[in-house]
């Protein structure tokens, strides 16, 4: 059976070279796609990358309660639990008793640097449930809070729970 590849290129001698030249050209369309559009692009190696089994299973290797699962789906899109791993948003490891706005190697918003509190439980569960009420010019965009009051302390223990390792 003749490949589509091969009936497209009649001059090549052999499917070996038609190959070739077809790998040579997707390479060539998807680097052409890349710098049309470079945003889609880095979106998709974003979505590769966070479904990568790595990225998946380096937070939470054993943890599978409702308060990994709330993590998770409220905070883990942005912010990780391993020390000195800050992403979109700083990390949270040991989040309880720093001082807002305080990670030497994180850019944080002008308004969280110039918050004049150190985290714990309350300031946790009242940035968690509205993020411009506590800091007015975060840049938790788009995030605009968790009205459970139930989640939140779930969210509040497993991070009290990833930083001293006990619930």
């Amino acid at each position: 059976m003749e490949s589509p590849v091969t009936g497209l290129l009649p001059n090549m001698v052999n499917r070996e070279e038609a190959g070739a030249v077809a790998g040579s050209m997707r390479g060539q369309l998807i680097a052409l796609f890349a710098r049309r559009r470079g945003l889609f692009m880095c979106v998709s190696c974003m979505v590769t990358m966070l479904a990568s089994p790595g990225c998946l299973s380096q937070e939470l290797p054993s943890r599978t309660d409702a308060s990994a699962q709330l993590f998770n789906n409220a905070c883990r899109t942005c912010h990780a639990i391993r020390e000195a791993d800050n992403r979109f948003g700083p990390t949270l490891y040991n989040i309880i008793g720093r001082k807002a706005g305080s990670l030497p190697n994180y850019r944080y918003s002008s308004a969280m640097k110039d918050a004049d509190f150190v985290w714990d439980e309350e300031k946790l569960d009242q940035f968690i449930a509205h993020p411009d009420k506590l800091v007015p010019g975060n840049a938790m965009r788009p995030y605009g809070g968790l009205a459970s009051a139930d989640d939140r302390a779930k969210i509040i223990a497993f991070l009290r729970s990833m930083s001293t390792g006990r619930p």
